[in-house]
């Protein structure tokens, strides 16, 4: 019997043995290229001379439009104003756009009293009440000839006298003292069914004699 109980006990000894266990295969990781990748494209982005010359370019353009634009602008505000009239009769408006009519106007600004109506190219025109009560046949153009400034009428000085840089103009808008080079633009004057009526003066300039520099 011990023979059998030694055999016995020695095969179920065997049994709890633990088997080795396998050894895991180590699996290489993948270097990562990245940065190589990330390098060649950030190289790709990077513009040559001549990309950066065109960019500089088109800067450099946006940048000058409106400069050269306000430099304009500039430039133009310190030439004298030559602008004549407009090419056809216009009715003369008054502040509120209505038309101007010669006996409603003499009455309500009688002599030595000047008032300015819309006429011509849209500049103010002065009409000219005489002591009878009758308008002038001509309105005189109330912008400066030095700088476009309006002139007003002074009544005490019985001149129109500009108060942006000091010149002057007698009675009939003639230039008495600069610096504006030049005498107030005319304009013909006539009532047309009790209207108003202003149109170009191409004549001869009663005032010196000489041809109408705003034709």
């Amino acid at each position: 019997m011990q023979p059998l109980l030694l055999l016995a006990l020695v095969g179920s000894a065997s049994a709890f043995v633990a088997s080795p266990a396998r050894a895991t295969p180590r699996v290489a990781r993948p270097v990562a290229a990245a940065p190589v990748a990330m390098s060649a494209a950030a190289d790709d982005f990077v513009p040559d001379m001549q990309r950066r010359t065109i960019m500089n370019l088109v800067l450099l353009g946006g940048a000058g439009v409106p400069v050269l634009w306000m430099l304009g602008g500039f430039v133009f505000f310190f030439i004298p104003n030559t602008g004549g009239s407009g090419g056809g009769g216009v009715l003369a408006k008054d502040a509120l756009g209505d038309d101007v009519k010669g006996s409603d106007w003499a009455k309500k600004f009688p002599y030595p009293a000047r008032s300015l109506v819309q006429g011509l190219k849209g500049d103010a025109h002065y009409l000219i009440v005489k002591q009878d009560g009758s308008l002038e046949d001509y309105a005189i153009n109330a912008v400066c000839t030095h700088l476009g400034c309006v002139v007003p009428w002074n009544r005490a000085a019985n001149k129109y006298m500009c108060p942006c840089h000091g010149s002057q103009y007698d009675a009939t808008g003639k230039v008495i003292r600069g610096p504006a080079p030049l005498s107030l633009a005319l304009a013909h004057c006539d009532e047309v069914d009790g209207k108003i009526v202003l149109s170009p003066w191409k004549e001869t300039d009663f005032r010196t004699n000489t041809a109408p520099w705003w034709k």
